[in-house]
């Protein structure tokens, strides 16, 4: 590809970790071909939005990422892609006609699209290659940690998602182009790796599952900490939680909840129990109490009676969540659940959301507490003025410390002395060199 003329090029990305790996993945190439990558739209020649359509309010931040570059002046090629581009893809083509609108099977080929339009040549769309995993390993992302795609798409159709019928059905990715990908990125200078995907605990790569998959990830002869992103809790096996005890394995796991009430658990059509979600933490800090487990929890699905909630509360206090994102209920066409019509007012969506992010916050106050008079093995991921280093130790809890000498993407011991509250929703432990 060889575009003289374009020299910026812009990205907003909106919504989950694989968005981000594939911005970055895409940033990454279009480095490598002499652009100057931004993270916004002004005087770029190119402008990106990778958008997200997983809840309406998903819709409406990605439509006002794309308003807002047009609103400051931006005259460049628009290129709207991601999941909203797959769910509202007509609606997009006629409210922005000259923009592009590319479906995530194609976001691959984006860079030869821009190269054809600057060359004013046309790719018919069937000869775009695309492809879920024809994305290069990305040597200059937007993330100290570097991210992995290892599977794409989602058979489970849970009845409020939508993201099986934009992102398909579920793919996973040979096993040796994975670790290839590890062993580059550490090549690169990255220290932290994060496995990716939509359904990452349903990999299976001609019989190969995930646990074995982790398995021969933390076997690679080379020195890097893995963390496992977004799972859902089923499938797993006693080879999973002997994977998680590995030096390498960071103690952390996203597990997505979404109700404490086995009735709505039910409903939604969850593939498990909360019996069972609990013998997982359980299981998981049996031999690490403070494992951090993060999670999701939708307030206000159909049919949520006040019970219902309270038992949402109920398991976010009793699971001692390190995290919790909370979202209401968004109705989504398509679905199963927008059938339903047992629909709570939003009114009460919003008080129940209001009252789950308290009982939340208060949890993860709770365990980051924990950690004062511990050590934490920091990666840092940006210094201030002031001379305070921040990053994340391997629990994936913020910490700050003191230093002149530490640089960004570089591993220090902290010895943990403090809690800094005066951000009330994101707590950071606060250290010293250790």
């Amino acid at each position: 590809m060889s575009i003289e003329a374009v020299k910026k090029i812009g990205f907003k990305t909106l919504g989950c970790r694989l968005n981000q790996f594939e911005t970055d993945a895409l940033a990454s190439k279009f480095v490598n071909h002499g652009f100057k990558v931004v993270e916004d739209s002004k005087n770029t020649d190119v402008f990106i939005v990778n958008t997200c359509t997983i809840t309406n309010q998903s819709d409406q931040k990605s439509r006002y990422a794309i308003n807002q570059a047009i609103k400051k002046g931006h005259e460049g090629m628009l290129i709207i892609t991601g999941c909203m581009a797959n769910h509202h893809k007509e609606a997009l083509e006629a409210q922005y006609p000259n923009a592009y609108v590319i479906d995530n099977n194609l976001k691959s080929s984006i860079p030869e699209l821009v190269s054809a339009h600057f060359n004013k040549e046309i790719i018919p769309s069937g000869q775009m290659t695309g492809g879920v995993f024809n994305f290069d390993p990305a040597s200059e992302t937007f993330h100290t940690r570097s991210m992995v795609k290892i599977q794409d798409g989602c058979d489970n159709f849970c009845t409020y998602c939508i993201i099986p019928r934009v992102r398909g059905r579920a793919v996973s990715r040979p096993v040796n182009d994975i670790l290839e990908n590890i062993q580059q990125v550490v090549a690169f200078g990255y220290k932290e790796v994060v496995i990716t995907g939509v359904n990452i605990s349903r990999y299976n790569d001609n019989g190969l599952n995930f646990s074995q998959l982790i398995r021969k990830i933390v076997e690679l002869p080379i020195e890097f900490r893995l963390r496992i992103s977004s799972i859902e809790p089923d499938g797993f096996d006693d080879d999973f939680f002997e994977a998680l005890k590995h030096p390498k394995v960071t103690p952390h796991l996203h597990l997505c909840l979404q109700s404490g009430s086995e009735q709505i658990l039910l409903q939604m059509r969850r593939m498990y129990t909360l019996k069972a979600y609990k013998a997982i933490v359980e299981k998981v800090r049996s031999f690490n109490p403070l494992f951090n487990i993060t999670s999701d929890v939708i307030v206000g699905f159909p049919g949520e009676s006040e019970a219902d909630f309270q038992d949402s509360l109920d398991a976010v206090t009793e699971l001692k969540f390190g995290h919790v994102h909370t979202f209401k209920y968004s109705k989504r066409e398509e679905t199963r659940a927008a059938r339903m019509t047992s629909v709570v007012p939003e009114k009460v969506k919003t008080n129940r959301s209001k009252q789950l992010r308290e009982v939340a916050d208060l949890a993860k106050l709770n365990y980051r507490k924990q950690f004062i008079g511990l050590q934490q093995t920091v990666l840092v991921e940006s210094m201030d003025e002031d001379g305070w280093a921040k990053g994340y130790g391997e629990h994936y809890v913020p910490v700050k410390f003191k230093s002149d000498t530490a640089q960004k993407n570089t591993f220090h011991v902290i010895h943990i002395e403090d809690i800094d509250t005066s951000q009330e929703d994101e707590p950071v432990l606060i250290g010293k060199l250790a």
